[in-house]
């Protein structure tokens, strides 16, 4: 897929070619602490934890997504405060879905059950909260942007939208086209486009019968095999770096939403071959007989179900699989507050990560992490404060918080 310009979007661009002879770094990094554990204090006993982030101070701030709370750690790895429960009332979780970190302490949980965001102030007391208004909002991995009252997000995922009999659209998953801002100003939450990406467009229109009538369905129908994710990650002064293609392109959208540049590296996608999808089409009937009839799991941000439907349904679907034409050299990218960009590439195997590369938002090569080096960091700090989540010998979720060069950092 070439790189090229989303639709809509005016302006000249500076294509940055960089280097295609790896740098190699060396990934001594400094761990600071660690915390989650079967066997220590009831605070750290974590059920599924769905997010990290760090404040001005260093503070390290969990969300755990089972628990339906949010864990402070001190800089020295020590419990500081926790809040949050389940419950239906203001501050109380009902399926709250995912969690961003301002800068200030500030904790903005996104809560499909109150279809509303919670707002916390530095202390854990509840601020207010917004309601989400207008069509349901699918919550999608946000990003926060510093000294404002917005959150970015755009994760792609499969979608769909629905109209009641009436005709009145009553749910909604925001376009997979675009990475939008959310302003959080006042009582409703209003969103506006920040960057127009790649993305498949809407391709099924069909209707059932329900009581009321006939009920029309829009949805992208079954993923592709190797059809190019959406990563996406917030540049000071509002920018967004993102990749939304097969090929190597980090693309930075300036704050109107213009793609100022692209960052290149000439490391070509793999052509899809018949070999290529066999492979992938028993790599993944491998991994159906490993799991549950219904589960979900994630890495990366990124959600995967499989089993829907039960195995012999899944199995089918596996067995039609379509595919996209190239496997995409970019698995993820992460940004820092200063600025760098860590982009996750694929190793040999179609599904498997390789080398993570660190880049400088102005266009800049600063260097290679060999794969299985280091992964790429769940959420960055300030002084060099990375935390990384992990599972221990007995599979129980850690975290583990390091200190990286300020050169990646």
């Amino acid at each position: 897929m070439a790189i090229s310009a989303a639709p809509g979007i005016a302006g000249a661009q500076q294509v940055i070619e960089l280097p295609g002879e790896d740098r190699w770094l060396e990934a001594d990094f400094e761990e600071v602490y660690r915390v989650g554990s079967a066997l220590g204090e009831a605070w750290e006993e974590f059920g599924t934890i769905g997010r990290v982030g760090f404040d001005d101070a260093g503070n390290l701030y969990l969300f755990d997504r089972l628990a339906a709370r949010v864990v402070v750690v001190g800089p020295d790895g020590d419990f500081v405060r926790e809040f949050g429960r389940r419950g239906e009332g203001p501050g109380e979780f009902q399926s709250a879905m995912d969690m961003v970190l301002m800068h200030d302490g500030r904790v903005v949980i996104a809560d499909m059950g109150h279809r509303a965001y919670h707002i916390f102030d530095p202390g854990g007391e509840l601020e207010r909260m917004v309601r989400m208004g207008g069509v349901a909002q699918q919550v999608r991995r946000m990003y926060p942007e510093a000294g404002g009252e917005s959150v970015v997000r755009g994760a792609r995922m499969l979608g769909f939208r629905f109209q009641s009999p009436s005709g009145e659209s009553t749910i909604g998953i925001p376009d997979p086209r675009t990475i939008e801002r959310i302003f959080l100003t006042g009582d409703e939450a209003t969103v506006e486009t920040a960057a127009e990406v790649w993305g498949p467009a809407w391709t099924k229109l069909r209707e059932r019968l329900l009581a009321g009538g006939p009920q029309k369905i829009m949805s992208r129908g079954p993923r592709r095999g190797f059809e190019p994710e959406l990563f996406a990650g917030v540049l000071p002064g509002g920018r967004i770096a993102f990749s939304d293609s097969s090929a190597y392109g980090i693309k930075i959208a300036e704050r109107d939403g213009r793609i100022s540049s692209i960052l290149t590296r000439p490391l070509s996608p793999e052509p899809v071959t018949e070999r290529v999808m066999q492979a992938e089409k028993d790599r993944r009937l491998r991994d159906l007989e490993d799991r549950p009839e219904s589960s979900v799991s994630r890495s990366g941000g990124r959600m995967t179900v499989s089993g829907t439907g039960g195995g012999a349904r899944a199995r089918a679907q596996i067995e039609t699989l379509e595919f996209a034409e190239e496997v995409p050299v970019v698995r993820d990218l992460r940004t820092t507050w200063s600025g760098r960009i860590w982009v996750l590439r694929r190793s040999d195997e179609p599904v498997s990560d390789g080398p993570v590369d660190i880049l400088a938002a102005d266009g800049r090569y600063l260097g290679s992490y060999r794969t299985g080096a280091t992964k790429l960091p769940d959420a960055f700090g300030p002084e060099g404060l990375a935390a990384f989540i992990e599972r221990d010998e007995l599979d129980v979720q850690t975290v583990v918080v390091k200190r990286l060069p300020r050169t990646v950092n």
